[in-house]
This record gives structure tokens, C-alpha cells and sequence, in this order.
């Protein structure tokens, strides 16, 4: 049996379920068998105190007491090694009396229909045991009533509503007066639509009331029959017989959402489809009706503890409209539990445990001792072997693996096109994107007018050319329809025309205004982009405090003998977010792969289940917001476009590289610029004989059309031999221009195309792809960084120019950490996060931004380039700059991640009290890439001055080798890096816990076989992923900095923030003046500052379990979202989410 030290649990015992007398059931209970249950009552033998066990008793109708929530909870209470479970039989409920029910130190029990609740009521008269659920308060939920009315006294929001009671002793409450479009009740008018529900809570049948302006009518729900939950009746007369409640009908956008508590500082949210919009239950593959996550703001974490407390029931559900950007309580069902969700059962099993044991242990004499829980707070280990507090985890990442980027591009003059551009406002800012499906169709109709026009009349003018309209044409009927987010139109003002002529246009120059049409498509998230964020998201846990050790604390063998998560009864990310202590936003700029992304490592983060969709929905916010996530490519900076014409100049020699285009090319002296250049020699040469490669490819797939057994051959991710050549014929035409010159603007999309073949679809053996991968992708490594600026200054100004926003976000989110709105703004940084750690408003703030390339780029650049820190001053900054400089491509999930510490054992008022991490990964191992991979020196080594050799303390996953559906694991192998550390590497998947032997200077990982975490996205099968291909590993974190203080990163941010302004503002100018006839568009994101809550303090009674089981708390951890500021050296402002 474990000890006190395993924190109440025992894995090794079955669960120990009592159910009455059972195999007895003819046989009286009597006082013998009452003492079999717990000695408690009767006479206690002189036995060690050790062996004494608590007695929860479940009294309940037993269609309850064995559902399969309440099966999967009990079997996890009964891991407490001091607690039995006890089921009262439902007979002897029904039959007997309660001097004759079992004994029981803690009830659970909760009113449904059928149940005798007078007699529950009895029952704890007599015994007088610890009441999870209070039963008195049971009958006040029975009324609608009665719970409308302790929410208002408790100043919780719910609809206007008024109550018609038809009672014959209180006429003066039954003054309905109908009209056809509105009722009068007791002079409280409602309008239609409005809602009319019975008082009884037990009666489901509530009617919603429309206005005759929507066709009248009434839509009857009731409780869920099959696949239905309501129906349409034409009636529009209210009912004339019963007691009812009128309500004003809140607009929710068709969901409801369903909350959970157990206990006031714990809830679990999910939203579904409201049984009001149509009646008909969403259901998945399983038949279970289909449940969203939900994350709740603070101010509704605030109700969840207000209505736990009122109506006194630890375990309780209630139902949330949110409408008009608030939240109402339309409904408080009482005992209610989650179906189907592990961590659900995991959280409720620990939570009511560790109350009961809490509360009974010290009167029972039980050697139990409270365990420290790691949301109350969230310690983690320090590089120095200190303690310190996580506060504060800023992460911007870059999307999965995804298909090939295809575009096109024509400069259009006819008027059709001016007029589909001025209809959507793209004068207002001299740009236009379209995406939705009816944007798509009018522009797909423009080209089908315009090339039947071109078909009756040759001499017609329309400027546009005839292919490039059958291309677009064609692109836009893909797929037979528009839907999801895989193609889009960009159309952006040329006053002048185009300044000359492009790549794919070489027509003479044209002074009238024109408008530069960019068709996209591909780019989609692959299925092993999904595994790459989902598992990278579960990687992200182990970060968290109660991620590393729990779990090997209790001999758990496997993350599902644990609970799945991080360790049972470990707390980890997973119970700091589901009690109201992690502060959790997840941002997505508006390209499809880039929302996918983050959904799937959004799942995997949260341990969500079912499909992304209903995640994206829910849960990642669209940051399309003045550029924080999104850039447009196709409208450069002055400074861009001097750029790419000097790299269009330097990569048009027909000569080998020399000295001076060296330091053209790379006066950063990079190493792997270098290298590259290296590699390529001669860059008119190189790009020869990419092109030639290019030919003999789409020559191999020509030759694979023609052969009758690659008729029905699949590719990835369903593309066909047609599509694939398609692209590489598209690339053959484009790459080489008409005058024999080389257009290296393609050199990404070259590299693009044959790493995703190579990756993806090296099942077809087409020759040379190896060697038209090796030099694509030596020339992308010079292309692709030095786009972003090639001396310090062109990168900094292209980097503030793409990035600006998402600095000042950053910032922003630093600052705002915990911030008290009552604190005086003015106090010093440091002094406005240093509140008591006890507190119970301290939580962990993580912000998750996902983008696109461009962005990683240029933040990495900002930091690399800013000024951050002095090379010559600091080792192990100029350690770090030479491992980004080794650095060759920021690949798919390439992640910069900012972690923000509070040591406490500081004075409040010194720059050490908070401390800043700065960490790193490239992101996807390419192919190839083991021999020559640069070396960091680990994540969050033990201090930059060991230079000892020692195990690595906690990169967080490195995947040595590609893993075929992670089914087979190997041991670990240590590799000799070129870094002091041994890493330990080890193939599956990235859930990674922690090793016993974790020591306070950090955190070794353990990798566990996970082959049941496979995504139902998914279809395994021995080749790899839909039958041709691997997933690729992901490169661990490596710390680039472990010891800056909050200040003077802040400093470094505001120095950046100014000067980037200024920048930002001559653009701006010059933009408005281009448009003097149309007005600027405003770049105030939210002027709105957020309103402040007031913490609700919790009065402590002494018998009462739902007031003395928690430490006193608010309302919510999280908090408020904290206002905006403003900063008179910006244009920009953000609030604090």
C-alpha cells in the first residue's frame, strides 16, 4: 500500500465497489451488515488506525448511480487507497427504511426522477455524513422558481423574465394579456420572439414564441427523443393552462453551453448545437451528441463559483447563453456530470477525493496528507537550482506540413474587375483579399464573361490574357464547388500600372491605373501536419508545472494508466487549466493551414477530442487584426523591393561566386549562407541545371500517365499523376522567362514542390529528385532568408514592417501577466506583477500566435538583429547566435517561445525578481538533415557555464527518426552533439514525462509509446500515412537565452515599438496620399477597455462542505482581461487578450 508521500492514491488495488448486500437481496440488513460498510457508527475494535477507511456512499435511482460517467469517476476514487465506495442498492432506497440503509462517512446524492429525496433527507439526519451535494437545496432546483430567484439575490445575469403562477389563492400574479406580436405579464411586456417555460424543472416541454414578421409559429422543445429535440408548430398562442416563466429570448448564434463544476474553483465547458435552432441533435460516427470545447472568460469562471456556492452543490451543472457579449445563467440542473471525456473523469475523481480526505481524514485519524497542488502554485525548477513561479508562456509558431503554394499572377484593366474591387472596399486601403465562397463565384464569372467575349470577338478590348483567364477560370472550378479555405484572389491598386514588367508578363509598360491580380491555392495542412501540431501540442505540456514528475511518483507505466494527461492525481497544464488558474488565448492568422494548425495543437495541448472544426470554432481567435498574424507578400516594402531586385541582380551572373559576392550576398558572414553559396558556385550554372532536372521530372510523370498500370495511382493526400504534373509543368514554364533569364522568385515554390515529393511521394522512384532537392534547396537557403533583408538594417526595417503588431502584442502580453486593474499603472514594472504567491488570483498567462513564415522570419531577425543583447559581452548569446546562424531554414513548426518567471525569494523591487527565457526550435527536420543538423546547447541547460557533460535536463521531444504511424519504439540512444550535452533521443510519441530522477537544475523526459493517441484524421497503414508517407520529427526546443530580466527585454521591445512606429508612419503617409479621394483606414484595433470584475471573497461556515473544502479564492484566477494602454509612440493598440 502507498504511503501518505503518493498523495492518497493506490494504483495497485481493483476499486473497491460495495453495492449494498449484494447476492442477499432477500435478507434484511442489519446491524452487522450496517458495520461491515464502516465501523464508523458501531464499536470500534482496538485495530490499527492506518487500515480505516472512508466510506463514500452513492445514493442514487441506479440509472444513475451505473451510468458510465459515474462508473468511470467511481473507479478512479477508489485509486485513493483511504477510500471505499459504497452503492446503495436501489431497492433498498426504494423499500427500506433509512435506519436500514448502509452506513457511510461522505454521501453523494442527488435528486432524479422516481427518487425519494424526503428519505435522503432523513438518511442525513440520522447519520450525519459529509454531504457532497446539499439535498435541501435539491428541492429549490426542482422550481424554476425558486432558481431564477437565488441567482438574482446573488447577482448572477440571467434574462428578464417575469412569472405568471396560476394560482387561485394569488390571482394578483396570473395579469396575462397576449397580443399577436407580444404578452403582457404582470405588467412586464414581452415581445416575439420570447421564451415560455414550465415553473417545473422536471417539465422539458419549453416553447419559443416567433414575431408574424418571421412567419409566427412556436418551437416546442422537450427532452431529446432520437435524433430530435424540438419541433416547429404554427401555433402562436401561448398556453393557457399551468404555471409558466416568460423570458426574453436571448440571440446566442444557435449554441448553448453547458457547464460543469466540481467544487467552486473547478469547471468544465462544452457548447452544442442549441436544440432551438432546428431541433435536430448533431451527432458523430458513435451516435454521442456532438459537443464543442469551450474556454470560459473569467467573468463566467465568476458564475461557476457563484452558483456552486448558492445553490451549495459541488458537483453542478447549469446552462450559459451568451448573447450580446455577455453571459446569462438560463437554467441550474444540479448533480450533473461530463459524458464522455477522460480528463473530465480524471479532474472530478481528484477533486472530490482530495475534498473528502481533506475534510474527513484529520477527524478519522487517517495518516493522509494534503497534497500540494501545482495550480495553487504553479513552481517549477529553475536553471540555477532555485524555485521559481511560472507566470507567463508567449509562443509564435509556424503551421504544419502542408501541400504545395500555387499562384499566379496578371495585371488587370477591364472594368469588371474595378467594379468587383470597389464593391468590397479595396480603395480604402489599396488592397483586397477575397475568400468566401460568393467573392470567388463573381470572379470566376468575370473570367467566364470575359473569355466568351474573347470567343465572339477577337478584336475585342480586354486587355487580359487569354491563358492566364483560363487559368484562373480552371482554378476557380476545382472541386465543383467553393468550400473550406483553399483558394483565394488577391487584387491590389497600381496607380501607375505596373512599375515593370514581371516575371510571367512581359508586356509593354502602361502608365493608366491597373489592378494586380494574385490567384493562390494549395498550401493545405497535410494529415501529418495535423500529427506534427497535435503531438508538438502535447509536447508544449511538459512546460507546464505538474507535467514532469506526478506521474512516476505513483509507478504509472503509461500517460493511460495515469489518467492520459500528465500524471493522476498530478495536476499539470491540463488541471491548471480546467480550474481557473491558466489564462489560455490561442491566435491564427486567416489562411486555412495556419487555423488547422492551430486547432490540432490546440487538441493535443488540452487533450480535446473529435474533430478540429468544432475546435477552430471555438477556440482560436482569427487574428486578421492590422498584420499581427497575416502579411501580404504581394505588396512589398520600398525596401523589399530593392532587396529582391539586388538578389535578382547577384543570382543573374553567369560567373562563379567571388569575394565581393560574398559580401554582397552575405555580410552577416552566416554560416549557412555561406555553405550555400558554397554548394552552388555558379548561380546561372545551378539554376540550368534545376531547370533541366525540372524537364526530365515532368518527362517521368508524362511517361507514368502513359503506362496503363498508373491509371488509378494515388498520391498524397489524393492528389493524381495529372494534378502533380500540372505543377511541375506550371514551375517549367515559369522558372525560365521567355528572354532565357531565370525567375529565382520561384526557386521557393521549386523547393516547395520537390520537398513535399521527396517527403511524401518518394513511393514513385522518380529519378533525380535527390539532387534536384540538394540544389533547390541550396539556392532557397539563400532566396528565402535573404528576402527579409540582406545587411542588419534591411532586416530590421523588413522585419518591423511585417512584425510590428505581433512585437507590441508581445509586449503587451508580458506586461499584462497578472496585472491588477486597481494597481496604479504608473508603478514600475516589476512591481505591479509582485503579489503574495499564495494568492489565489496568480495563474499562468499563455498565448499561443500561429502564422506564416514570413513572421517567424522576421521576429527571429528582431531578436537576432534588434539589439537585444551584446554578443562581445555575453556568452552565451554569441553561443546562440552562432547556432542560428548554422540555422538553414525556419521549417514547419519552427517555434520561438518566450517563458516569463517570478522568483520569489527576490525583493519586489529588483530587476532579478522576474526573469525571462528566450527558446527556439527550427521546427521539421528535413530530409537528410541528421548528418549536418547545427547543435544547440539544450533546453534549459543547467547554467551556461557547465561545460560538463550531463544529460540534457528537458529538451522536449527530439525525434531522431521518422516515424511509420508511430508503432514501433526503440530504447534510447545517447548521441555525442557538438554541444557539452548528451541528449537522449528516442522515437514515438511526443508525450513526454518525466524520469524519477528529476533533480531541481531540470527536467529529463520520458518518451511512451502512444500508439492509441493516432488521430482519427488519420489512416494508418504500413507504408506511413495514407499509405505513402512519414511523418517527420520535430527539432526540440533549444534556449537561446535563460537569464534576461523582465525590464530589460521590456526596454529592448519599446526601443523596437518606437522606432518601428516611426517607420510604420512614413508608409502610412505615403499610402494616404495615394488615395487622397478615399478616407485611411483606422489602425485602432480595440478602443475598448474591458470591464473590471469585482472579486467575490468566499465566507467560510464550519459545516458546510462547499465553503470550507477550497482554499479561499476569487472568482476566477485568470481574471479580467486587463484594459488597453495607450502608447503615445504608437499607432497600434491592443487590449490584453
Amino acid at each position: 500500500m502507498s504511503k501518505s508521500s503518493e498523495q492518497g492514491m493506490c494504483n495497485s488495488e481493483l476499486p473497491r465497489f460495495l453495492i449494498g448486500s449484494e447476492g442477499e437481496e432477500s435478507r434484511e440488513l442489519d446491524e452487522t451488515d450496517m458495520r461491515n460498510f464502516s465501523g464508523h457508527y458501531g464499536e470500534e475494535d482496538d485495530e490499527d488506525q492506518s487500515e480505516r477507511q472512508v466510506v463514500v456512499g452513492i445514493c442514487s435511482m441506479m440509472k444513475k448511480s451505473k451510468s458510465k460517467p459515474m462508473t468511470e469517476i467511481l473507479e478512479r476514487l477508489c485509486k485513493f487507497e483511504y477510500i471505499t465506495v459504497v452503492i446503495f442498492p436501489e431497492e433498498v432506497i426504494l423499500n427500506e427504511p433509512v435506519e436500514k440503509w448502509p452506513l457511510c462517512d461522505c454521501l453523494i446524492s442527488f435528486h432524479s426522477k422516481g427518487f425519494p429525496l424526503d428519505k435522503a433527507v432523513s438518511y442525513a439526519k440520522l447519520r450525519n455524513p459529509l454531504l457532497i451535494n446539499d439535498l435541501n437545496m435539491q428541492y429549490f432546483i426542482q422550481d424554476r422558481r425558486e432558481v431564477y430567484r437565488i441567482l438574482q439575490e446573488e447577482g448572477i445575469d440571467l434574462p428578464r423574465y417575469a412569472v405568471l403562477n396560476r394560482d387561485p389563492d394569488r390571482p394578483e400574479e396570473c395579469n396575462l394579456v397576449e397580443s399577436e406580436d407580444h404578452v403582457e405579464v404582470n405588467g412586464e411586456v414581452f415581445h416575439k420572439p420570447f421564451v415560455e417555460k414550465p415553473v417545473s424543472a422536471e417539465d422539458h416541454n419549453v416553447y419559443i414564441y416567433y414575431p408574424t414578421s418571421a412567419g409566427g409559429g412556436s418551437q416546442r422543445l422537450f427532452r431529446k427523443i432520437g435524433s430530435r429535440s424540438s419541433v416547429y408548430s404554427p401555433e402562436s398562442t401561448v398556453r393557457k393552462t399551468g404555471s409558466y416563466i416568460y423570458e426574453e429570448f436571448m440571440p446566442t448564434d444557435g449554441t448553448d453551453v453547458k457547464v460543469y463544476t466540481v467544487g467552486p474553483d473547478y469547471a468544465h465547458a462544452e457548447a452544442r448545437k442549441s436544440p432551438a435552432l432546428d431541433g435536430k441533435v448533431e451527432r458523430d460516427s458513435e451516435g454521442k451528441e456532438i459537443r464543442y470545447p469551450v474556454m470560459l472568460t473569467a467573468m463566467e469562471k465568476l458564475v461557476a463559483r457563484k452558483v456552486c456556492l448558492a445553490f451549495k452543490q459541488t458537483v453542478c451543472g447549469f446552462d450559459l447563453l451568451r448573447a450580446n457579449g455577455h453571459s446569462f445563467v438560463c437554467d441550474v440542473n444540479g448533480f450533473s456530470f461530463v459524458k464522455n471525456s477522460m480528463k473530465y473523469y480524471d479532474d472530478c475523481a481528484k477533486v472530490l477525493g482530495n475534498m473528502v480526505m481533506r475534510e474527513l481524514a484529520p477527524q478519522l485519524h487517517i495518516p493522509w496528507s494534503i497534497p500540494m497542488e501545482a495550480e495553487d502554485i504553479p513552481i517549477v525548477p529553475t536553471t540555477s537550482g532555485t524555485m521559481m513561479e511560472l507566470r507567463c508562456v508567449i509562443a509564435v509558431i509556424r503551421h504544419g506540413d502542408r501541400t504545395p503554394k500555387q499562384k499566379m499572377k496578371m495585371e488587370v484593366r477591364n472594368a469588371l474587375f474595378f467594379e468587383l474591387f470597389e464593391k468590397y472596399g479595396g480603395y480604402k486601403s489599396g488592397k483586397l483579399k477575397l475568400k468566401k465562397p460568393k467573392q470567388l463565384q463573381e470572379v470566376l464569372d468575370i473570367a467566364r464573361q470575359l473569355l466568351a467575349e474573347l470567343v465572339l470577338h477577337n478584336d475585342c478590348e480586354i486587355e487580359e490574357k487569354k491563358s492566364k483567364l483560363e487559368q484562373l477560370k480552371t482554378v476557380l472550378e476545382m472541386y465543383g464547388h467553393f468550400s473550406g479555405i483553399n483558394r483565394k484572389v488577391q487584387l491590389t491598386y497600381l496607380p501607375n500600372g505596373q512599375p515593370k514588367a514581371s516575371s510571367e508578363e512581359e508586356d509593354a509598360l502602361k502608365e493608366d491605373p491597373s489592378l494586380l491580380l494574385v490567384l493562390k491555392w494549395g498550401g493545405e495542412l497535410t494529415p501529418a501536419g495535423r500529427v506534427q501540431a497535435e503531438e508538438l501540442g502535447r509536447a508544449f505540456r511538459c512546460m507546464y508545472p505538474g507535467g514532469q514528475d506526478s506521474c512516476r511518483s505513483l509507478g504509472c507505466e503509461s500517460p493511460i494508466d495515469c489518467g492520459d494527461y500528465a500524471g493522476f492525481p498530478g495536476c499539470g497544464l491540463l488541471r491548471l487549466h480546467s480550474t481557473y488558474r491558466h489564462d489560455l488565448k490561442i491566435y491564427a492568422s486567416d489562411e486555412g493551414r495556419v487555423q488547422m494548425t492551430a486547432a490540432a495543437f490546440a487538441k493535443g495541448l488540452l487533450a480535446l477530442e473529435g474533430e478540429l472544426t468544432p475546435i477552430l470554432v471555438q477556440m482560436v481567435k482569427s487574428a486578421n487584426m492590422n498584420g499581427l498574424l497575416d502579411s501580404d507578400s504581394d505588396s512589398l516594402t520600398d525596401c523589399q523591393q530593392r532587396v529582391k531586385a539586388r538578389l535578382h541582380e547577384i543570382m543573374q551572373k553567369n560567373k562563379d561566386f567571388n569575394e565581393e559576392d560574398y559580401s554582397k550576398l552575405a555580410p552577416t558572414s552566416s554560416p549557412s549562407l555561406v555553405n550555400s553559396m558554397g554548394v552552388i558556385v555558379n548561380p546561372v550554372s545551378t539554376c540550368d541545371r534545376v531547370h533541366t532536372l525540372i524537364k526530365s521530372l515532368t518527362c517521368q510523370i508524362c511517361k507514368r500517365l502513359e503506362d496503363p498500370k498508373s491509371a488509378d495511382l494515388q498520391l498524397y493526400h489524393s492528389e493524381t499523376l495529372e494534378l502533380m504534373l500540372q505543377r511541375w509543368s506550371k514551375l517549367e514554364r515559369d522558372f525560365r522567362m521567355k528572354n532565357g533569364r531565370y525567375d529565382i522568385s520561384k526557386i521557393p515554390d521549386i523547393y516547395d514542390c520537390v520537398k513535399y515529393d521527396t517527403q511524401h511521394n518518394s513511393s514513385l522512384g522518380l529519378e533525380d529528385t535527390l539532387e534536384l532537392f540538394r540544389l533547390s534547396r541550396a539556392l532557397a537557403d539563400i532566396i528565402i532568408p535573404q528576402e527579409y533583408g540582406i545587411t542588419r538594417a534591411e532586416k530590421l526595417d523588413i522585419a518591423s514592417a511585417y512584425c510590428l503588431p505581433l512585437v507590441k502584442k508581445i509586449q503587451l502580453d508580458l506586461q499584462r501577466t497578472h496585472e491588477d486593474e486597481a494597481v496604479n499603472k504608473l508603478h514600475p514594472l516589476w512591481f505591479r506583477y509582485s503579489r503574495g504567491v499564495m494568492s489565489p488570483g496568480r495563474h499562468v498567462r499563455t498565448r499561443l500566435y500561429f502564422t506564416s513564415e514570413s513572421h517567424v522570419h522576421s521576429l527571429l531577425n528582431i531578436f537576432r538583429y534588434g539589439g537585444l543583447l551584446d554578443e562581445q559581452k555575453d556568452e552565451q548569446w554569441k553561443q546562440a547566435m552562432d547556432y542560428l546562424s548554422a540555422v538553414t531554414e525556419l521549417n514547419y513548426m519552427t517555434q520561438i517561445v518566450i517563458m516569463l518567471y517570478e522568483d520569489n525569494n527576490k525583493d519586489p523591487s529588483s530587476e532579478e525578481r522576474f526573469h525571462v527565457e528566450l527558446h527556439f526550435s527550427p521546427g521539421v527536420k528535413g530530409c537528410k538533415d541528421e548528418d549536418n543538423a547545427p547543435m544547440g546547447f539544450g533546453f534549459r541547460p543547467a547554467s551556461s557555464e557547465n561545460h560538463e557533460k550531463q544529460t540534457d535536463p528537458g529538451s522536449l521531444e527530439d525525434l531522431s527518426q521518422d516515424e511509420p504511424d508511430r508503432a514501433a519504439l526503440t530504447e534510447p540512444v545517447s548521441i555525442q552533439r557538438k554541444s557539452p550535452l548528451i541528449r537522449s533521443r528516442k522515437a514515438g510519441s511526443m508525450e513526454a514525462l518525466s524520469e524519477s530522477n528529476t533533480s531541481s537544475r531540470g527536467l529529463a523526459y520520458r518518451i511512451f509509446p502512444s500508439s492509441s493517441r493516432q488521430s482519427p484524421e488519420i489512416k494508418p497503414s504500413g507504408l506511413g500515412f495514407e499509405g505513402c508517407s512519414l511523418v517527420p520529427s520535430i527539432y526540440p526546443l533549444e534556449t537561446l537565452h535563460n537569464s534576461l530580466s523582465l525590464k530589460q527585454v521590456d526596454e529592448f521591445l519599446t526601443t523596437l515599438c518606437k522606432n518601428g512606429s516611426e517607420t510604420q508612419f512614413k508608409r502610412l503617409k505615403s499610402l494616404s496620399a495615394m488615395f487622397e479621394s478615399h478616407s485611411q483606414p483606422s489602425i485602432d484595433v480595440d478602443n475598448q477597455d474591458t470591464p473590471v470584475s469585482t472579486p467575490v471573497r468566499n465566507q467560510p461556515t464550519s459545516q458546510s462542505l462547499w465553503y470550507v473544502s477550497a482554499p479561499p479564492s476569487t472568482g476566477s484566477s485568470a481574471g479580467p482581461s486587463s484594459p488597453s494602454v495607450p502608447e503615445p509612440s504608437s499607432n497600434f493598440r491592443f487590449n490584453s487578450e
